[in-house]
């Protein structure tokens, strides 16, 4: 029943809804679990709680599609249109690099937005991370300029669970052909990807340099799983919707499973815009605006983030209160500070066409080949740390990637003739360092289209992170000429832009409430029922792309949970030594 009206700030949403006007607030019969975030760690966790037998309500800010209608091969649709993104008209966001400036629209690490989230437009590789990553402050202890900190459990806590992810969601690979992997307990359960015309170069120019090269594990079948059988349409899936059902996405497999058990309710084309509080300061809900402008209430024992760094801290941050006037959860000044984004940096190939055969970048996969050869620190290159490379083709072929590339007219024209076919590049994700200034907060005057404060982003690359980039690329460099590109085109660091959606650290986990803002199981320590499942916990970033280890903690906290919260336990870990 309607419990309350209010009158929302001027601002338009979609299809020109003036959000001026008074909207009726409703509360709706509370739930076991709130889930505000439907991408790989939301769906994760729908998965785990609704096979338990927790009720639950799952809220996404944007459209739940079918992937077999709505999703193609389509360049335009996809890459040049907000077709998967979010409208940087409608929901924006802000950058500077020191906190002396004034933070500038830019649409800094931006996410799909809506049910199955980045995994509806990505490349899915999906390694693992290493031992290394977990223990940072053991191993380099304090680094100028750095806020480097120990994760509260090790490897040996999420090995189980990254191989369930890799079971239930389909991932493809070989075991052990990275030579440096740490131990894992199964096999994957489909094979790799055959190599492309620029991985088999990559793979020769690794074997000429003595550099561990191997298929990276794809999150994608290549043999029947779980009854979705292997396609490969196109090497383009990098930034489009798959159709097929052959590339692993929660919005074709764990949120299907979670509905399936009667146990998820989905709330689509739905911005939460608080997590409300009791007298006692524990959450009891959250207040949401659905896609016709009106204001709902729903409560629950639960309530989980799972909307990435950015929003999660957004929304915290938003959730003000007489218990939590700096924000929820926020007793340590935290929340939104240590952020951390993976920059992709690279080295472009450029092969002759009237000397070499054609690369043929449209056939394959997007990556093919990759190496971890260089992820352990080696003071002789200048840096602490490494980060994990791959070879790709130069993407798609209207915005295919060339530095320098003329923008229009014959010069445009024969570029594209005399490179897009006979060019490869080698890239990496920069393993960037922890710096407690860098954060994400609320913009003084930036607002979207409800009205609310957008998010604020402030980020200076740590000396280390530029100086990793630059020895990587340069090694990237030295692999394709081995490969006998005739030229190459090298792309630094120069400021972090927030070209991947890999993001972390904004509400970190660890022992000391004092100094992080979630427990080992990714609890907030200031609020018993509030869990942020996403990449927001990491302390720090890994060299790697982080999906996967996302995922797999998700799996972690949800069956802590269901086996051990909800039955009204507790437990916790020993400080790893």
């Amino acid at each position: 029943m309607p419990s309350a009206y209010r009158v929302l700030p001027t601002a338009t949403g979609p299809c020109g809804l003036d959000l001026k006007a008074v909207t009726m607030s409703t509360k709706n019969d509370p739930v076991d679990v709130i889930v505000v975030g439907l991408g790989a760690c939301g769906g994760t966790a729908v998965k785990v709680l609704c096979e338990a037998g927790m009720k639950v309500v799952a809220f996404d800010k944007g459209p739940w599609l079918d992937a077999a209608k709505d999703f193609s091969g389509d360049e335009i649709k996809f890459v040049n249109r907000n077709y998967l993104w979010p409208d940087p008209t409608l929901y924006p966001r802000t950058l500077r690099h020191d906190e002396d400036s004034v933070a500038k629209r830019f649409q800094f690490s931006p996410t799909p937005q809506l049910v199955g989230g980045g995994t509806n437009h990505w490349a899915g590789w999906v390694p693992r991370p290493r031992e290394s990553d977990f223990m940072l402050k053991s191993l380099h202890g304090d680094l100028p300029g750095a806020s480097l900190a120990d994760w509260p459990f090790r490897y040996d806590h999420l090995e189980p669970y990254l191989t369930k992810v890799e079971w239930e969601f389909g991932i493809a690979g070989i075991a052990g052909a990275d030579k440096y992997e740490p131990f894992r307990s199964k096999g994957y359960p489909s094979p790799p990807l055959r190599p492309t015309r620029w991985g088999k170069k990559f793979y020769d120019a690794c074997n000429k340099l003595g550099i561990n090269a191997f298929p990276l594990p794809h999150a994608m079948v290549t043999t029947e799983h779980k009854g979705r059988k292997p396609f490969n349409h196109t090497s383009f899936w990098n930034q489009y919707g798959d159709p097929s059902g052959a590339r692993s996405n929660t919005l074709t497999t764990f949120v299907p499973e979670a509905v399936a058990t009667g146990n998820l309710e989905v709330r689509p084309e739905c911005f939460v815009r608080q997590v409300k509080v009791g007298k006692d300061g524990r959450a009891t809900g959250v207040v949401y605006i659905d896609t016709d402008g009106n204001e709902h209430e729903q409560d629950a024992g639960i309530v989980i983030l799972t909307l990435g760094a950015i929003e999660s801290a957004r929304l915290l941050l938003m959730s003000r209160s007489a218990q939590h006037p700096d924000g929820l959860a926020n007793s340590s000044g935290q929340v939104g500070k240590n952020a951390t984004f993976h920059e992709y940096l690279f080295a472009v190939g450029l092969f002759d066409k009237e000397i070499d055969d054609p690369l043929y970048g449209w056939t394959g996969n997007y990556i093919s080949g990759g190496s971890l050869e260089f992820y352990e620190t080696d003071h002789d290159r200048g840096h602490m740390g490494g980060c994990i490379i791959a070879a790709s083709q130069i993407t798609h072929p209207v915005n295919w990637v060339f530095p320098g590339r003329p923008s229009w007219g014959d010069a445009l024209k024969d570029a594209d003739r005399n490179f897009f076919n006979y060019a490869m590049k080698i890239g990496l994700i920069l393993h960037d360092l922890p710096v407690e200034k860098n954060r994400v907060d609320l913009d003084p005057t930036v607002t979207d289209t409800f009205g609310m404060p957008v998010a604020r982003i402030t980020h200076r690359p740590h000396p280390n992170d530029v100086a990793m980039g630059k020895w990587q690329v340069d090694k990237n460099v030295e692999i394709l000429q081995a490969a006998g590109a005739r030229k190459t085109v090298p792309v630094y660091l120069e400021e972090m832009t927030g070209n991947t959606c890999h993001q972390h650290g904004t509400a970190r986990m660890g022992f000391d409430p004092k100094t992080t803002v979630l427990n080992e199981w990714c609890q907030a320590h200031d609020v018993a029922n509030l869990f942020v499942l996403d990449g927001s916990s990491f302390p720090t970033s890994t060299g790697v792309n982080p999906t996967l280890t996302m995922m797999a903690n998700a799996w972690r906290c949800s069956e802590y949970i269901t086996d051990v919260y909800a039955k009204g336990r507790e437990e916790h870990l020993a400080v790893p030594r």
